[in-house]
Formats: C-alpha cells, structure tokens, sequence
C-alpha cells in the first residue's frame, strides 16, 4: 500500500484566490493547490531556500521540490496560454492559528456561530473585523457567548481564524468574493447581508426568521479609499437547516 500523503503547513489562508488575462475569456482552467501556493510563496516571495520551506510547511526537502516544480509550472501554463489559475483544495493544514483561549471546549451537539461584532452590532464589513460575538447554540438554546479579538484583518486570516475557533456558521454584513471562496474553503457556512442587534439577529437565526442576503457584496478599494457594500434585502429568507454541525477543525488535512 502506498504511504498516506503527510499533510503540509501553510501559515494562511491567500487573500487572492483566482486570476484570469485581461481582456481575454478564459476558457479552461489551472488549479493551484494551497500547498502549491504556499511553497511558492515562502520560496519565491519570502526568498526562502528549499531547506527552510521544507521545514517551515513540515515536509521533506524533495517533497518540496516536488511541490515547487509542479506549482512552477502551473503558473507558467497560466501565464503562456492565458489560462485561469485557481487557488484552491491541496493536503495542508492551517499552521497559525489556534482557538482563542477563552472558547470552551466545543460539544458534539453544538452549532458554533460567529458574528462579526461591532458595537452590539453585526459589523459590516468581514475583511476589517476586529471583533466576532461567538455563540454556542444546542437544542434551539444559546448555551455560552463570548466576545473575541481577531487580532488581525484582511479575509485568508480571518477565515483562518474561524475555522481554528471551530465556527460552523459565520453571519456578517458586507463581503466580498474572495472572503467567501477562503470560508468556503475553511467549511464555514456563510449568511451575509445581515445587520442590526447581533443579539437579536442570533435570536432570529435560531427562530428560522434570519434575514439575510446570500448575494451581498462587498467592493474593497485598498491604499486608505473607502469601500462600497451592497446590501439587498428582499424578501426574508429562513433559515433552515442548522442542525447538523459541520465537520471541519482547527487542524484538519484537506485532501
């Protein structure tokens, strides 16, 4: 039997998860796994040698090589056909983040939900958010709620420390596309375009009565320039369905 793959460390999760040539319709696609990603990044942008890379991400030095030679050559394909490259799935697990000290021990039986926090109130914008509310939800009942720093902005680490906190649900206003590809990654379950009270909207979450936009966007202009988001509140939407937990941890392999 061929040995299991050993999963690689990465430190984040990337703030930028596609890119596609100007002016061109893209018509097939490159897909860059998270650990090919992460070896270019420390190799190639961290000016890392191969020795360093294979002990920061916890491999071999030829499994680095492998890893660097074949993420080398993705991104040339890219580049040469004017292909779309795709960041996305690999064997790895999230290096940097661990849960915040102040959550208990997560049950079998609950549904961890986050709130980005500001105020009282559910903040709008997830790639700034200083502050989640986190609610242990079992039986239609809050059992705990904590307030907790993120220590950080920008989405990949902020996804990141979502999914070491063991949130299954995040709920949040404004975002944008590459923060739901990184949660979407991470197995966080995301209901946007909400605001108001977090603790009425968690009420209302629990009730089936959240309203919520699943199409919100949010536009963020970087260099200071402030950002747009748009929210579209219709019709109500139920949420349903929240029983059942997720199963994705703080330091699960992806494969």
């Amino acid at each position: 039997m061929p040995r299991p793959k050993r999963c690689r460390k990465i430190c984040a999760y990337p703030d930028y998860w596609s890119f596609v040539p100007e002016g061109e319709e893209a018509e097939d696609t490159v897909v860059l796994m998270l650990d090919e990603f992460e070896a270019v990044r420390l190799i190639d942008y961290e000016k890392m040698t191969q020795e360093e890379c294979a002990l920061a991400m916890g491999v071999s030095r030829a499994t680095i090589t492998g890893i660097y030679e074949s993420a080398r050559h993705k991104i040339s394909d890219s580049l040469v056909n004017g292909r779309r490259l795709q960041i996305t799935g690999g064997s790895y697990t999230i290096d940097s983040f661990s849960a915040p000290s102040q959550l208990r021990e997560k049950g079998d039986n609950i549904m961890r939900v986050a709130v980005t926090y500001e105020q009282e109130m559910v903040g709008q914008h997830f790639g700034k958010t200083e502050q989640f509310k986190v609610y242990d939800v079992e039986n239609g009942q809050i059992v705990s709620s904590e307030i907790i720093d993120t220590n950080g902005t920008g989405h990949g680490a902020l996804a990141g420390f979502l999914r070491a906190a063991g949130a299954d649900t995040l709920i949040c206003g404004g975002i944008g596309m590459g923060a739901r590809v990184a949660l979407q990654e991470a197995g966080v379950e995301l209901l946007p375009g909400v605001s108001g009270k977090a603790d009425d909207v968690i009420a209302d979450y629990i009730a089936g009565n959240l309203d919520y936009d699943p199409n919100t966007q949010c536009n963020h202009h970087h260099h200071g320039e402030g950002h747009e988001c748009g929210h579209h509140h219709g019709e109500g939407h139920e949420c349903g369905g929240h029983g059942e937990g997720h199963e994705h941890g703080g330091c699960g392999c992806h494969n």
